[in-house]
Order: structure tokens, then sequence, then C-alpha cells
């Protein structure tokens, strides 16, 4: 519990209106899409880089945790209170500061909403290609901290790719700036790079320098069913070594696609292995011609059916059938363990088969969908969390997944983050030589543990 005399320091930071301690307030920021709840003792809601700098010392001074909060939609658990403390809720730091049209870069706030600002620079011929799947309701900030990904990576790589500077609060309150607005600059360590994807335990993100691009002329987007999933593994290599680098190439197994069938009658057939949803950018004459490239790709190699979307209303529908994914599989029971695993393109079969054989074996329902062009696939594990036995045979399967994909040569996370849902795994993955290295660098900018503790790893 914070003292009354923290309040009150903490009230004269950002003001009266902008400090809730009720419990009612507070559980509105006691979770995340993990659906895991801890309360904290107060959420700000700060105004500027000045406001979190004075709250972080006087956390410093006092001991308390500190924990930045976008907009709660991450899926690891990075943003939740586990010590109690105080959130930093970014959501009045809001604003696009600044879009340079003449040198494709842009300055945004760590609130502004993922979606929003896409639309804002399409609306002047430009574009910013990271799309994860919360865009309509996730912000910029939490996409920085956790390295936010999406279905366009493939052709355009994830947010790291686009952040070109930093204006950071670090967890002992003082402010910097890292990078450049210049496409080159190599003057120290890139501390850009270092923040991206640390899930706030490093430092408090006030303000990001974006690349744009410039927006494509036109798109085009088609759906292939298979048979047989090798067939569709095969297919995406061949797509690629064709020369082509689709804008987006989504998967979707056979558990996905009867949910989705079942939830929204979509005219699928649900004897289907996989489907295939590909997407190809860039000049409307180009495009037209990889279409049809890609449709004799996918018919060559086993695919039963392909559909191309005449126009946008029928490119929506096809993107309908993937975005209802995630709502239909509460078809198969309450719950859902949600890994995001990446694999080697050619061996996403491998993973897939073995994935099955696993969840068979404890007796679980597993769907699985994702980024096949860069192997990222989301396994989702359906339970029931009031069955104690089956959440912990989840808990076992889970162990046994992410040992398999680390031996066909992958990784445990491809966009969700470590938080603390998959910090006991970690060392799965790093050494300990690595993790040690780690934690040096939080102890160094962090020497009190105060920001966003129980995060990763255990804190230092």
């Amino acid at each position: 519990m914070l003292s009354p005399n923290i309040v009150k320091e903490l009230t004269h930071i950002v003001g009266k209106e902008n400090i809730q301690t009720s419990k009612e307030d507070l559980i509105c920021y006691s979770y995340d899409a993990t659906n895991q709840k801890f309360l904290p003792d107060a959420v700000l809601f700060p105004k500027n880089a000045d406001e979190i700098s004075l709250s972080l010392k006087l956390a410093n001074k006092e001991g308390f945790p500190v924990v930045p909060r976008g907009a709660g939609s991450g899926f690891s658990g990075g943003s939740l209170p586990v010590e109690g403390g105080v959130v930093v809720s970014l959501e009045r730091m809001n604003k696009i500061l600044k879009i340079d049209t003449d040198n494709l870069t842009a300055v945004v706030e760590p609130g502004v909403i993922t979606g929003e600002f896409q639309w804002a620079v399409e609306d002047l011929g430009l574009f910013y290609p990271p799309d994860p799947s919360s865009l309509k309701f996730c912000t910029i900030g939490g996409n920085v901290a956790e390295c936010a990904g999406g279905p366009r990576a493939i052709k355009y790589g994830v947010t790291r790719d686009y952040v070109m500077g930093l204006e950071v609060v670090l967890p002992t309150g003082e402010i910097i700036n890292t990078g450049t607005q210049t496409i080159k600059g190599v003057v120290g360590y890139d501390l850009t790079k270092l923040m991206v994807g640390s899930e706030g335990t490093l430092g408090i993100v006030t303000k990001i320098i974006l690349k744009l691009l410039p927006l494509p002329e036109a798109t085009k987007t088609m759906l292939a069913a298979f048979p047989n999933m090798r067939d569709a593994a095969k297919t995406v290599s061949k797509i690629i070594s064709s020369k082509i680098i689709p804008s987006t190439l989504e998967f979707m197994d056979k558990n996905s696609v009867s949910c989705v069938e079942g939830y929204s009658k979509t005219g699928l057939s649900t004897d289907m292995e996989a489907l295939l949803l590909i997407e190809v950018d860039g000049d409307s004459g180009l495009i037209e011609k990889q279409a049809e490239t890609i449709k004799k790709v996918c018919l060559d190699y086993g695919a039963k059916e392909v559909r191309i979307a005449k126009d946008k209303r029928e490119a929506k529908e096809l993107w309908q059938i993937r975005r209802a994914i995630s709502p239909s599989l509460a078809k198969l029971k309450p719950n859902k363990i949600n890994e995001d695993i990446v694999v080697p393109r050619s061996k996403i079969p491998d993973a897939i088969i073995g994935i099955r054989e696993i969840s068979k074996r404890y007796k679980l329902i597993n769907a699985n969908f994702g980024h096949a062009g860069d192997g990222n696939i989301h396994v989702n594990i359906m339970i029931d969390k009031a069955d104690k036995d089956e959440a912990a045979m989840a808990d076992e399967a889970v162990r046994e997944i992410f040992k398999l994909v680390l031996d066909i040569g992958g990784t445990i996370s491809g966009e969700h983050g470590i938080g603390m849902t998959k910090m006991p795994y970690v060392g799965m993955e790093l050494s300990k030589t690595t993790i040690d290295v780690m934690k040096k660098i939080k102890q160094v900018l962090d020497p009190k543990g105060i920001l966003n503790p129980g995060k990763i790893f255990p804190q230092v």
C-alpha cells in the first residue's frame, strides 16, 4: 500500500484529476488480454515526460513499483502490476505531433492508437506497415514495448524496423533521447533498438520517431484451400522462391477453419487441412500478374480451390475469415492459452503435427493459425480453467511445445513478448550467460528494480 504522503506527492505531480486510487477505478487497470488480475495501488495519467520523470524519482526514493501501460491488449502480462504499486497509463499522451511528408517520418506520443495513426498517414498517401491484430485499440507505445508485428511482417518487417528514435524516461527519472530523425546515424550504441521490445522494463517511452513509406497503389487478396498441410507449407516456400514477396501470407489449420465456419457460415470446406490467405500490394498492373502466378503455384502444389477477391468488399470478406478465428475459438472451450511460436517456414508442418501429437497425448484441444510467411504460428490450447487437472496438463503441454519449437530451430515468442507468462521458459531458449548479461543491463538502468518488476526474468 502507498502511504498517504506518497499519494499526496503523486497528486501534486499529475493533478488530482489525473490520479485514481479507488478500488473500482483500479480494477480497470488490473488486467490485460491474459485475463490475469493484479490490483495496483494507484493509477497515474501523466501528460508529459516531466511528470513521468518526477513520478519515477519519487518511486526510487520511496521504493514502490511503477508499471507503464498502453491499452492493456498484451498476451504475456507485460503491463500487469504483479507487485502492486503505481500504474502509469499513457492514454493522455495520444497526439500525432508531426507527419513529415518530405522526409517520410512522423513523431508521435505513445498513447496514439495504431490504427488511427495508419489512417492518418494514409490520408496523406503514406504508409505505416506494422499491423498487429489489435490495431484498432492497441497503442504505438505498447507496440514499441513489445516490438509488435502482424500479418505484413513478411514483406515489411516489425515495429523495430520503423522506430528511428525515442524520447525515454529512464527508471531513475532521467530523460534521454535515442536515435535520429535521419535514415543514417551511428553515433554511440544503438539505445533505440535496446528499448524497442524491452517490455517497459528499461524505460518509459514518451515520444517516438517513426519511418514511413509511400502508400502502395493497390492490393490483391486471395484465399487458397489445401487438403494437405505439407502442400500448403511447400506452397509458401515456392511463392517466395518465385521472387514474389506477398504483403501478407496467413495460415489457418483445420480446427481454426471448422470454428470459423461454425461461427460465421462462410461456406468453407471443413475437410481442408490448411487455408492460406495471401495478399500482394504495389503497382496495380504488377499485382494482377503476381496474383495469377500465385494462383498457379497454389494449384500446382495441391490447392483444391483458390479464390481471388474482385474488389474491396470481397477482400474484406476473405479477411473476415482470418479475423473471426479468435472469437470463434470459444466454441471449443471457454479459456485459451495463446502462444506465438516462430519456426523456419519449411518446418511449419513439423511444428503443427508435433503440436497436435502433444495436445492429443494430454487430451487437449488446440487450434493453430498465424503468419505462415515468417513462420509465426499462434498456438491456442483450449481449456476450462475451472478444471484444475486440465489447466495443469496444459502447462505441461506448453513446455513440451516450446521444446519442440526450439529443437527445430525456432523461438518461443515472435511478437507477444515474455512478460510474466513466458518467464518460466526463458531459460529453455537463452543461456545463463545471456540472461545474466540482460540482468546486468537492467540493473545498470534500474538499480532499485522499481520499473515493471516481475517481468522477463526474476527481479535483480
